[in-house]
């Protein structure tokens, strides 16, 4: 039975109380896909080559950030649990030691992976300009790399407390000044000298360090850090740390393997992939809005004790994350001609209607897989969503793998697999929850049903 505790607002008011703490995760998620917009048109500025650069260097950085975006998850989930059992000293611990913990990754990902850019953007089949743009672009980024896991830490804390306007102010912040930056340094201004490529990721690492250093502060203020060696703390996070970690490597080295598919097609696909995937993050991230908050709300109530309110809270996460897929889609079709327009060089316009049709049909069934991550990061089944990426991106990667590069609707079909990549995920995790299968931390119980 669920233990006592004080009456949560979700109790009272669902609907509204989910709103309410989805809407400032939705407008700092918003904020970086909506500044790595920004960087698209600027880039495109500079010519097909160098917006092909940028898509390289991103969804290689991108895809190594999430791979440690563990800490952010996994800390919300367990700073979330530990505040429903009102144990607030012991989250205060994990805090500490998530955010040790990022700092100390994101220096080795600095020292590591430097040397290792040349290797990875030659994986990725580029060549000539497209190849010493990307090698130069991710070599001034990864200097931000030891900010940028601390901030993900950062936010899984002050989500975990649900505390989302905090997140909202410091990614609003840093992408603000992200966005000035780069108007400076990429075209110049006064004595500020034009650095292209470099001055977009130049603006991207120093607002990096900013945004990180206010974080901990913040934190800090919230009463939210107290150091203390527990190894228990210690070892469930590296044992979400690891099934995390997984996972996202397997999601990561299926969108590299679709960026990479795209530039073996030419320059042009290469840059209207990276302007359809930059669009395609800026809504995921607003899908997960709703995710994230219904992380916190499952695992505070799962710390409670209380299985019928999760799963309440999950049914109503899946319901407003479908109307939200709903609504991006006919936004997607209705600005069409203006993405077109602002994010994607005239040469490779011909390419680009098609591809960016597959991707927003995809959009509801794409709500779906975002609302179930959320829903089981919050339960703590990080294990079984290991599991299922295991097999959602082995059939994805199998199809990119033999996809006809050559064929004139090359893009298309690569956006086509995107699709039921997201699909399958989506399955799995509606499968977890109802009926509930496996041994589902949210499964319905007889004696709870009952009692409602």
């Amino acid at each position: 039975m669920p233990s006592q505790t004080p009456p949560h607002p979700f109790q009272r008011a669902p609907h509204t109380t989910l709103v309410r703490l989805a809407l400032p995760v939705l407008v700092s998620l918003a904020a970086e896909p909506i500044t790595g917009a920004v960087d698209t048109a600027f880039v495109a500025r500079l010519g097909a080559p160098s917006l092909a650069a940028l898509g390289v260097g991103a969804t290689l950085l991108s895809g190594v950030f999430w791979i440690f975006n563990f800490l952010g998850v996994g800390t919300q989930t367990e700073v979330a649990q530990r505040l429903g059992r009102q144990a607030s000293r012991e989250a205060a611990e994990i805090s500490t030691l998530a955010l040790t913990l990022a700092f100390i990754l994101g220096l080795a990902l600095l020292v590591l992976g430097y040397g290792l850019i040349p290797v990875a953007v030659d994986f990725m089949e580029a060549t000539g300009r497209v190849y010493e743009d990307a090698v130069v672009y991710m070599r001034i980024r990864l200097w931000g790399a030891p900010a940028v896991v601390v901030t993900l830490a950062a936010f899984g804390i002050l989500r975990g407390r649900q505390d989302m306007t905090a997140p909202l102010a410091i990614a609003a912040g840093l992408n603000l000044l992200n966005i000035v930056l780069d108007a400076l340094l990429i075209f110049g201004l006064g004595p500020l000298p034009a650095m292209g490529i470099r001055g977009a990721a130049l603006a991207s690492a120093l607002s990096q360090w900013v945004g990180a250093v206010w974080a901990i502060v913040v934190v800090q203020a919230s009463g939210g850090l107290k150091w203390r060696w527990v190894p228990e703390h210690l070892r469930r996070l590296l044992h979400i740390g690891g099934d995390m970690f997984l996972r996202t490597g397997l999601l990561t080295a299926f969108l590299v393997l679709t960026t990479r598919a795209a530039t073996q097609i030419g320059p042009e696909a290469g840059a209207v992939h990276q302007a359809i995937r930059q669009v395609w993050v800026l809504t995921a991230l607003l899908l997960d809005a709703f995710a994230i908050s219904g992380q916190s709300l499952v695992g505070y109530f799962l710390g409670c004790g209380d299985r019928l309110q999760a799963r309440r809270v999950a049914g109503l996460v899946c319901l407003w994350s479908f109307g939200a897929g709903l609504f991006l889609a006919i936004a997607m079709g209705l600005g069409t001609h203006w993405v077109a327009l602002a994010m994607v060089p005239a040469a490779a316009r011909p390419l680009f209607p098609a591809a960016w049709t597959v991707a927003l049909i995809f959009q509801p069934i794409n709500a779906f897989a975002f609302a179930t991550d959320g829903i089981h990061w919050g339960s703590g089944d990080f294990g079984y969503l290991r599991n299922a990426m295991l097999g959602a991106s082995a059939a994805g990667a199998l199809a990119v793998v033999l996809l006809d590069t050559t064929h004139p609707r090359a893009l298309v079909w690569l956006w086509a697999i995107t699709g039921g990549w997201v699909s399958l995920r989506a399955l799995f995790g509606i499968l977890r929850v109802w009926p509930g299968v496996g041994r589902s931390p949210l499964a319905a119980k007889p004696e709870i049903v009952n009692s409602g």
